[in-house]
């Protein structure tokens, strides 16, 4: 009977750490595979780097980032987005819907293939 006791408590004790706190929204994570970052956050505020030509891929949708650094090529492909680059030199494609972009720098082709975009420089 104690035995049966003890394995009663360490399963309780085992199960105590199972629930989780955090209702925020999950940010899953934010692969980088060769020369391209891979972005599929939903709902974030965050910052990204693309340091010295990176190239950019964003699937995620209703975020707000601020991208620092020189991008190669950035490819949208989520909606209501809001992305901010410092600058982007090759090329901007956006498939999503509703997105908001805005770069300082750069003379990137623009392919906008989804609908209600904003591409501006400024």
């Amino acid at each position: 009977m104690l035995q049966i006791v003890a394995g009663v408590a360490v399963v309780t004790v085992g199960l105590v750490g199972c629930s989780s706190k955090n209702k925020g929204p999950s940010k899953p994570p934010i692969a980088e595979i060769n020369n391209t970052i891979n972005d599929g956050t939903f709902g974030a505020t965050d910052k990204l780097d693309c340091a010295d030509g990176k190239s950019l891929n964003i699937g995620g949708s209703k975020n707000t980032l601020t991208v620092t650094g020189r991008c190669g090529s950035v490819v949208i492909g989520g909606d209501e987005n809001k992305l901010r680059f410092q600058r982007v030199d090759a090329e901007i494609v956006i498939a999503g819907l509703n997105n908001t972009v805005t770069y300082r720098e750069g003379n990137p082709q623009i392919q906008d293939l989804g609908l209600g975009n904003s591409i501006t420089k400024g």
